[in-house]
């Protein structure tokens, strides 16, 4: 960088004269300067495009936009936006992201459908503008799309979902949480003509029953991850379907599901033995039994949430670190019957040398500093949460923390813990 007699600061590509950029493109062939183009991000390739003529022919090629996400522009994003960029890109555009665009609507989106014919993964996700007719034009022009994301799109219906069946039959990923128009209906359509479905998120569609589960079930075979959090009206019935027809599935999210019982864990047991993600936050009326028949046959279970699974004891973190090697995430916060004789277990199991990253016992009361004591073989630990546990005492976590110096949270009894130590906010 440099400054100008008036102290304006120059960009690295104002400083190029005339002759310079000459020799530039003198000395690399076209091709090699459109291939090292091609390796960046949306912001540089538009200052590149500032450069000269040359390079603005070289940097706004299709084929250095194939992927772009304008998440970090969303308030700047308009129709004509998504217009003109779907003109330049053409064919070449497999990869859009829109995400949070609410300036985007249904005119468009059905422009860059016309235009990009090629395009494989898509999000929408809230552009609250987008309706049934974004659907439609989907459907109608772009048959090799894969991944779909119109979450918070609350104005998808039914309609949309038939529209994909009939359009797009290699879409493997859809995502339609909190559009809560859907009904079984919808699922039943999208399923007949969609039945490569891999991942598919329903969190928030409240009008879901069980017929929609069964038609999942019957129609979906490679289904790997299903979210059905706060799908208040599912039970067993729907869910077990689910696990006889999806033997495929690793990844299950029914958090808030209250109406399902252990039978949907001894259906995963005996079924879904690849399942890796456990999500029961909240459901109240699963008990050890169940947990003790899916730790006995789910052996690369990864990351479980318990949150509120209020009637588990140490019973079911006994069965845990015995056949679960693989637990990296466990969550049980007012888990309030789990003792420091559970935390034990873990500490000794399988998993607690090197997988278990993160344990969470928020507002579990009869947790005491012996529990902390126990984790200190858990040598991949990054956080442990101990909101409101009454019994941890302030010399307990200073122990702890001089083992995993850097990597835990000042959690201090009655305060919450602070996220430093989250990977993601590092």
């Amino acid at each position: 960088m440099r400054r100008d007699v008036n102290g304006v600061t120059k960009s690295r590509f104002e400083m190029f004269s005339n002759s310079d950029e000459a020799v530039i493109n003198k000395k690399l062939p076209k091709e090699l300067l459109l291939r090292i183009f091609s390796f960046l991000d949306v912001v540089t390739l538009c200052r590149c495009a500032q450069v000269s003529r040359a390079w603005n022919v070289l940097a706004l090629d299709g084929s250095n936009w194939q992927r772009i996400d304008l998440f970090d522009f969303q308030r700047d994003i308009e129709g004509r936006v998504v217009e003109n960029i779907s003109k330049r890109c053409g064919g070449f555009l497999r990869k859009l992201s829109l995400r949070g665009c609410l300036g985007v609507g249904d005119n468009a989106l059905r422009t860059f459908a016309q235009n990009c014919r090629n395009i494989e993964v898509l999000n929408l996700n809230g552009c609250t503008k987008t309706t049934d007719a974004t659907c439609t034009s989907l459907s109608k022009f772009c048959s090799k799309l894969r991944h779909l994301d119109l979450a918070s799109c609350t104005s998808i219906t039914n309609m949309s979902l038939k529209a994909l069946s009939e359009g797009c039959p290699l879409l493997e990923q859809l995502n339609i949480s909190w559009c809560d128009q859907v009904t079984k209906d919808g699922i039943q359509a999208l399923v007949r003509g969609c039945g490569g479905l891999k991942a598919l998120f329903l969190k928030g569609c409240t009008q879901l029953e069980d017929e929609a589960l069964k038609y999942i079930g019957a129609h979906c075979p490679e289904l790997v991850t299903l979210n059905l959090q706060t799908c208040l009206q599912i039970t067993d019935e729907g869910l077990i379907t689910i696990c006889r027809g999806c033997h495929k599935l690793q990844s299950l999210c029914a958090s808030g599901c209250s109406n399902i019982t252990d039978a949907i864990l001894n259906a995963l047991g005996q079924n879904c033995p690849r399942l890796r993600i456990l999500e029961v936050a909240r459901c109240s009326q699963l008990t050890d039994v169940g947990f003790t028949t899916l730790a006995r046959n789910c052996h690369e279970l990864e990351k479980m949430d318990l949150e509120e699974c209020v009637q588990i004891t140490d019973s079911t973190l006994i069965q845990l670190s015995i056949h679960c090697p693989r637990l990296q995430v466990l969550s049980l916060s007012h888990c309030e019957l789990i003792t420091d004789d559970g935390i034990r277990h873990l500490g000794n199991g399988a998993c607690a040398h090197d997988q278990l990253e993160v344990i969470e016992l928020d507002n579990c009361p009869l947790i005491t500093d012996a529990s902390l004591e126990h984790l200190k073989s858990c040598h991949s630990l990054e956080r442990i949460e101990l909101y409101d546990c009454q019994q941890i005492t302030r010399a307990g976590i200073k122990r702890l923390r001089e083992l995993f110096p850097g990597n835990l949270p000042e959690a201090v009894p009655g305060c919450p813990p602070q996220p430093c130590c989250d990977p993601e906010t590092r």
